[in-house]
């Protein structure tokens, strides 16, 4: 449907494209976007932003954790094969996964993918003592890529999508989960997953606010606040807000683009479509590296 709808130039999906040419990013991370083996969906958008003036020509995608089905029970509702079963929410395998679009080329041969990171496996994992997807369970619930641009100098974008801290119970699993996907860059930082690039740009749907509404506020402030990156907050009629809900949680800024602390930030800001019927914003930073 989402190729359809794309082909097809529908009206649902032309202010998204108007956000983006109106910004012309050169490296686009886009979430929340379904996921096709060959990525056609994927490339259909590109020919629209083509079209529409604002070539990125280069694509990127994995399959996703959204809807990729563990067998198990997690939800403890006595079936094993819903949408809450799966290693990410999803009502089919890739609903909702990533994307990367860019300028310059993407060297995908030299792409780092943790998403297959067992939650347990992590160093210091807050996952639940008797979690029942301890032997299975990924820590990302859509991923976590490092994606190398051939840009000069080179970049390596970190792109994740996490899980919101909500919709669980008192053993508040998805809490310790959406703390521990943002924690993640931290340890790579650290060199827990070998030596990190130099030059990085974190870049992301966190569905966590560091001072408002639900959440483990402790790791995403450590990475905000990390000497090693920088937070440009974004500037605008909304402040830093970078998604705003009708009804709860209401407005929170839960997207973030944080680069390299050696480069210069020239501009923060968070775009929003014209017709006022998108939930998330663009997050945008300009950087001379």
């Amino acid at each position: 449907m989402l190729l359809r709808d794309l082909l097809n130039r529908d009206d649902s999906l032309s202010a998204s494209v108007q956000t983006i040419v109106m910004r012309h990013p050169d490296v686009l991370v886009l979430t929340d976007i379904d996921f096709d083996h060959d990525r056609a969906a994927l490339r259909a958008l590109a020919a629209w932003l083509a079209e529409a003036g604002h070539p990125l020509p280069h694509v990127f995608a994995l399959r996703p954790n959204t809807g990729l089905p563990t067998g198990i029970d997690l939800d403890g509702d006595g079936r094993d094969d819903g949408p809450r079963d799966a290693q990410g929410y999803g009502r089919f395998s890739g609903q909702g996964g990533m994307a990367v679009l860019s300028r310059w080329p993407i060297d995908e041969d030299r792409v780092t993918d943790l998403s297959t990171l067992l939650w347990d496996a992590l160093p210091g994992s807050a996952m639940p003592a008797d979690d029942p997807g301890r032997a299975v369970q990924r820590l990302s619930s859509t991923g976590h890529w490092i994606v190398p641009i051939q840009s000069d100098p080179p970049i390596a974008v970190l792109a994740f999508h996490a899980t919101p801290p909500v919709f669980d119970g008192p053993e508040d699993r998805n809490g310790r989960r959406n703390a521990d996907e943002a924690r993640l860059w931290s340890l790579v930082l650290d060199g827990a997953f070998g030596p990190p690039p130099d030059r990085i740009v974190i870049a992301g749907n966190a569905n966590l606010d560091p001072d408002r509404g639900e959440g483990r506020k402790g790791p995403l402030r450590a990475l905000l606040t990390d000497p090693r990156l920088q937070d440009p907050v974004p500037q605008g009629p909304h402040g830093a807000i970078t998604a705003n809900w009708q009804k709860a949680p209401g407005p929170l800024r839960v997207s973030y683009v944080l680069p390299w602390a050696g480069c210069r930030v020239t501009g923060a800001g968070v775009d929003w479509p014209p017709n006022g019927s998108a939930v998330h914003g663009l997050a945008w930073v300009d950087l001379n590296p």
